[in-house]
């Protein structure tokens, strides 16, 4: 873990945590003081929309990373999700869940949560992961109308042209690879269910019926074409890319 580099990518990051249980809020909050300077914490569901609102209010802006656990008193964390999103639709979101809420996930996936962590947290895996979470927001922080996405040091997304570029050279994609890799890469990390990408690439053929055949078929033939494009696969959740973290 290279914590220089998770200092420059926190420095400016403003956290809301929402946590109802006592102890691990108290555990985890002490944790991510030492990550971020600045966090913000909510007790329930409904104290952490109201402070979200009264950040926005105060600041005029949003809070850059939510960390909110699932099972809550008031509001729970779907309809917590559930009400940002419609406030703010690119809010980055974590959650925390217990092994036993897997049917709570899945409507936060629909949602399109950032990633989710189970409880009891392995907090070295915590960390490592916050670093590429934070890497993705700094890098968008730094420019926030850009038209490239970096995919590596070779290659890069011209989101406004829809073409892969790679060594200096236009890769040739098919029209259903260009949405592919449009839709994925539009919010690097977040996981998009097989629902979600089925009904967005073949959305034109009424006549298709397309499954996740045809989406497994589709992201096979794309990786073999661009290796570099990590697409990974969330067992029994979706799809999302993962790019290595980027200076």
């Amino acid at each position: 873990m290279d914590y220089g580099l998770l200092k420059k990518y926190t420095r400016d990051i403003n956290v809301l945590f929402v946590e109802d249980d006592t102890h691990f809020r108290k555990e985890l909050f002490e944790l991510l003081q030492d990550i971020f300077p600045h966090v913000t914490v909510a007790v329930d569901g409904q104290d952490g929309l109201n402070k979200y609102n009264e950040y926005f209010i105060s600041s005029k802006k949003y809070y850059d990373l939510i960390i909110s656990d699932i099972k809550m008193p008031n509001l729970n964390g779907i309809e917590l999700v559930d009400s940002v999103y419609k406030i703010h639709p690119e809010q980055i979101v974590v959650i925390l869940s217990a092994r036993n809420e897997f049917d709570y996930l899945l409507p936060l996936i629909n949602l399109g949560i950032q990633q989710f962590f189970t409880k009891p947290i392995n907090y070295t895996t915590f960390i490592e992961d916050m670093l590429k979470i934070c890497n993705k927001i700094y890098i968008n922080n730094l420019d926030d109308e850009s038209t490239i996405i970096k995919i590596d040091n070779s290659s890069f997304w011209d989101k406004e042209k829809k073409e892969l570029i790679q060594d200096n050279r236009k890769i040739k994609l098919t029209k259903k690879e260009i949405i592919l890799v449009d839709r994925i890469l539009k919010q690097n990390g977040r996981i998009y269910t097989v629902d979600e990408l089925i009904s967005t690439i073949w959305f034109e053929e009424f006549d298709l019926n397309a499954d996740i055949k045809n989406l497994k078929n589709l992201i096979s033939r794309l990786r073999k074409k661009v290796p570099n494009l990590h697409i990974k696969n969330i067992y029994g959740m979706g799809y999302k890319a993962d790019l290595p973290i980027m200076d």
